[in-house]
């Protein structure tokens, strides 16, 4: 029995050994009793023969993404986003996406990852110390206000992270998994790669604007999915104000508060009713514009994430972000 009939089917020459490795493995679809592991080299699997089990592709508990074609802008209005895109958690589907392979500045959100390589490296009593580089002296650069020698441990670094967009917050954490912040981006790109996320380049870990520093809305998508497995993180970004205590390089403890940049947690901007916004990240620069990915639920607690990226003001980025809310369910 053949596997393919006789028609002729054109397949480009980069696709051959994916094609006949996939071949090789499945036959005509069977399962085999071989177990795989993905390879961040761009593999499609690595297979040994010790073990039991069906060889699955690595897309299958991902929503894939195209371009739709609806916009939700009005008809004959100018364009004031670059991208947005609606995923089904659960049910592996997107139902609305726009543009989201547009390789783009991703500001802050450029810290989700960068909570992700501190979650899977760290643990939340562990002490973080400042060094002189916390001092960032870039115009606009939101920062928590750390001075070299200051002390606060990794939960502390993350809320001020998340919550507060703290720019300093990333410097310290990035210094403190791997020395430099430099060496802390290899470690984002190395697992950018194991996620899938393709169009994504990180030279820094708080976002802030360089040419070679870039994402787009679906490897967001495959960040922020990967993040939310954690608990750590989604507590994190649902919390509205966080209080806390943190040792000065003099000795002495600091008190430091700070709100959630997330207006939807605020309470300046409500959601869809029968929809309930977890929390996400934002990320705003002269050069990335208003940026936000989020997690929602509705009424029946079934998970999504929405972005928006590159949005002309924030305004804009709720509204639209409510648009693709609203289209949850429907």
């Amino acid at each position: 029995m053949r596997c393919i009939n006789k028609h002729l089917i054109r397949i480009p020459r980069c696709v051959f050994p994916a094609l006949l490795l996939t071949i090789m493995i499945t036959g005509c679809g069977r399962d085999v009793d071989m177990p795989y592991q993905s390879l961040p080299e761009g593999s499609l699997f690595d297979v040994t023969p010790e073990a039991g089990g069906r060889v699955e592709p690595f897309s299958e508990d991902l929503c894939i993404a195209g371009n739709s074609s609806e916009s939700l802008m009005e008809e004959g209005a100018d364009k004031d986003y670059a991208a947005a895109a609606l995923f089904d958690v659960n049910g592996c589907q997107t139902p609305y996406s726009d543009n989201v392979f547009e390789t783009l500045y991703p500001a802050s959100m450029t810290k989700v990852m960068t909570a992700i390589i501190a979650m899977e490296n760290g643990t939340e009593d562990e002490t973080v110390i400042c060094s002189e580089n916390v001092k960032i002296t870039e115009s606009g650069a939101q920062l928590c206000g750390f001075e070299p020698g200051d002390e606060l441990n990794l939960d502390q670094a993350l809320h001020a992270l998340l919550m507060y967009s703290g720019n300093d917050a990333a410097v310290a954490i990035a210094e403190h998994f791997a020395g430099s912040e430099s060496a802390f981006a290899d470690m984002m790109n190395e697992e950018a790669a194991r996620l899938g996320a393709t169009g994504t380049h990180f030279v820094n870990a708080h976002g802030l604007h360089d040419e070679e520093h870039y994402t787009t809305a679906y490897d967001m998508y495959l960040m922020f999915n990967k993040a939310i497995t954690y608990d750590w993180f989604r507590k994190i970004i649902g919390e509205r104000e966080y209080t806390f205590n943190y040792k000065t390089a003099t000795g002495e403890y600091k008190e430091m508060n700070f709100k959630s940049t997330n207006l939807f947690l605020k309470g300046d901007v409500l959601p869809p009713g029968g929809i309930t916004v977890v929390g996400g990240k934002t990320g705003t620069t002269m050069a990335a514009g208003n940026n936000l990915v989020l997690l929602s639920e509705d009424d029946t607690g079934k998970p999504y994430i929405s972005v928006v990226m590159r949005a002309k003001e924030r305004g804009i980025l709720y509204s639209h972000m409510n648009q693709l809310l609203d289209k949850i369910g429907k």
